[in-house]
């Protein structure tokens, strides 16, 4: 049958030029973004500490140091409230714009930080941090879901590295400085490469054609990530109360209330199946135990307190940081069957940092830093690594907003533990025996925090199983970074679709196609395999019945068709049966095959050369 030419767009063109542009441009945007990554994460995660005490005594006489602590530490708060919300608006305006709006706040307050001289200007300032680097880590997040694994497991690197140093990269610029306004801007040349970077991911991001998200998935996904704002709020309202001289009985009690709310809704129908609540457990795990103890380890092994001080840290934070990549990239190339296990070994590499920790702490070279760190940094990879890689989109944005309320927790606890332990102490000897006393308390603590996260993770994963429709169960749909992009056995691609055939995708090629937001090759097929949903043949058995006959056995009656919907269907004539035993068998008749037409060139594309792919 005769189908009309359509010209094809330089979309779905196939030239040998296309192609390499095509190669080119993601093959850049995958580095550009890896480089991104490597960046805005540890700026992101070190607008977190509050380092103003450190440079009190540089303040104005009528600076109030408690009103100025207070105020610099509005940072947390505000990111706790802002992931939860950027996780809703980074499915609606997509990741690249939202990078680049996140770091214009982070440069805006360093910039008007070298002006900053009240508590109140303070305090709005390191609310834009908080704001800005909210919005950073859900982005960077969503910018990787649907480029390579590889790059899903670097972020996953990056974030366990960052909660690491954090503290040490906070309080390196404050080292033999006249102004306590550095605070507020420790990296302000770092900001301005990672707008660069920003400004080209988001030129490539352009050119590569990347597609918004559709209102559906924004509207379901809407709901259930922004349950996480109310325990968020909570936890906020508690850090902010804890400023006003609550006892330290009071803030360990709010801080694990706090913590079991965050578990109560990692547990809960927000994150159906094991393979949802996988994500949701290690975040809130990895967030309470890593940055508070790597904070307290660095003030402990300052050099004021007997320790090698923070020139003394960096090589071991160098190879912790490397074992975590390591880690996350070898966890990358297991089967995802083995997830459910990794993250749950990751989180053991976790509780066993937490002892090493308590064991070989304090010290008075960095050497003996090296074990602590690598444990930690490694097994937290390892565990967001694995725990990422089995579950949905909407799964990893809920874990992420439950993530900084459970390093706000993680901190008020710690913070609670050492004032107790602090109250009795006199003299300088006595300090800094309360602060290793409360460093190995917290060590304990925290491990303890870490095995109910295991044992209640593989409770729940054998007492209710994945639902049908949660990534990983039975019967579920495979997730877009595991599923199989297999192509379809006997298929032949084609660009132009026939009226008498059914368009099906063609594996991975449709796979990639919905992941880069450009259509991809098509499969065309004859009516009757479209109807029956397999590949045979034109014509089949006729099957008994009033309602069937050969044509309508043939492709010709009512089929499920694409979404099982009823077709409408012809009734022909009742052709009379033949006797097998006095009438010869007709001879069958081959459906010709569906002729598509070659596609007409492009007015766009040039002589001696094939469509153009962007």
């Amino acid at each position: 049958m005769a189908v009309p030419p359509i010209q094809p767009t330089r979309a779905v063109g196939a030239g040998p030029t296309g192609l390499v542009r095509a190669f080119r441009v993601s093959l850049m945007l995958d580095v550009v973004l890896g480089l991104l990554v490597a960046v805005v994460l540890p700026l992101a995660i070190v607008a977190i500490p509050n380092t103003i005490s450190v440079v009190a005594a540089l303040l104005p006489p009528e600076v109030s140091q408690i009103a100025m602590i207070r105020a610099h530490g509005l940072a947390l708060p505000a990111m706790v409230l802002t992931v939860p919300v950027a996780a809703v608006l980074v499915r609606r305006m997509r990741a690249a714009p939202m990078v680049v709006a996140g770091l214009t706040l982070l440069a805006f307050a360093d910039a008007a930080g070298g002006y900053a001289g009240s508590t109140v200007l303070v305090g709005v300032l390191r609310v834009l941090h908080g704001v800005g680097a909210g919005l950073l880590v859900p982005a960077t997040l969503m910018a990787v879901w649907g480029r390579s694994s590889f790059l899903r497991a670097l972020w996953a690197a990056a974030l366990a590295a960052s909660l690491l140093a954090a503290q040490a990269l906070a309080l390196w610029p404050l080292d033999q400085v006249d102004s306590w306004r550095v605070t507020l801007q420790p990296y302000p040349m770092l900001t301005g490469v990672a707008l660069v970077l920003a400004a080209l991911y988001l030129v490539l991001w352009l050119k590569d054609g990347e597609s918004t998200a559709g209102p559906g998935a924004v509207v379901a996904a809407r709901g259930r990530t922004l349950w996480a704002v109310v325990p968020a709020a909570g936890v906020a309202a508690l850090a902010l109360g804890s400023t006003f001289d609550w006892s330290a009985s009071l803030v360990i009690r709010a801080a694990l209330v706090s913590v079991v709310v965050l578990l109560a809704l990692a547990s809960s129908g927000a994150s159906r199946g094991a393979a949802g609540r996988a994500p949701a457990y290690a975040m809130v795990a990895v967030g309470v135990v890593v940055l508070p103890t790597a904070a307290q380890v660095t003030y402990v092994e300052l050099g004021g307190l007997g320790g090698p001080g923070l020139s003394g840290l960096w090589s071991a934070f160098a190879i912790a940081t490397v074992v975590a990549l390591l880690a996350a990239a070898l966890t990358n190339r297991l089967g995802a069957t083995a997830m459910p296990m990794v993250t749950a070994g990751g989180l053991v590499v976790v509780v066993a940092g937490l002892c090493a920790v308590r064991l070989f702490l304090p010290a008075p070279g960095g050497l003996a830093l090296i074990l602590p760190f690598t444990l930690l940094a490694g097994g937290a990879s390892v565990a967001l690594t694995g725990a990422l890689r089995s579950c949905a989109e909407e799964a990893s944005l809920l874990a992420l907003s439950l993530f900084f309320p459970a390093v706000l927790a993680g901190f008020l606890l710690g913070s609670g533990v050492q004032v107790a332990q602090l109250r009795e102490a006199k003299t300088p000897q006595a300090l800094v025996d309360g602060f290793v006393e409360a460093l190995h308390l917290w060590a304990l603590i925290g491990g303890g925090l870490v095995l109910v996260v295991i044992v209640l993770a593989a409770v729940l994963a054998r007492l209710l199983p994945g639902s049908p429709g949660s990534p990983g169960s039975p019967g579920s749909p495979p997730d877009a970074g595991t599923a199989d992009t297999s192509p379809v056995v006997g298929s032949t691609p084609g660009l132009v679709p026939s009226p008498a055939g059914e368009i099906d995708p063609a594996g991975g090629a449709w796979q990639e196609a919905v992941t880069r937001g450009r259509p991809g090759p098509t499969v065309v097929r004859p009516r009757s395999e479209a109807v029956t949903g397999s590949h045979t043949p034109a014509r089949s058995k006729p099957e008994a019945g009033p309602e069937r006959g050969p044509v309508a056995a043939a492709g010709g009656g009512t089929g499920a068709g694409k979404g099982n919907r009823s077709r409408p269907r012809h009734e022909p004539d009742r052709v009379p049966e033949r006797d097998p035993d006095t009438e010869p068998e007709p001879e069958k008749v081959v459906a010709p095959p569906v002729v598509v037409p070659p596609p007409a060139p492009s007015p766009e594309d040039g002589p001696g050369s094939g469509p153009a792919l962007r």
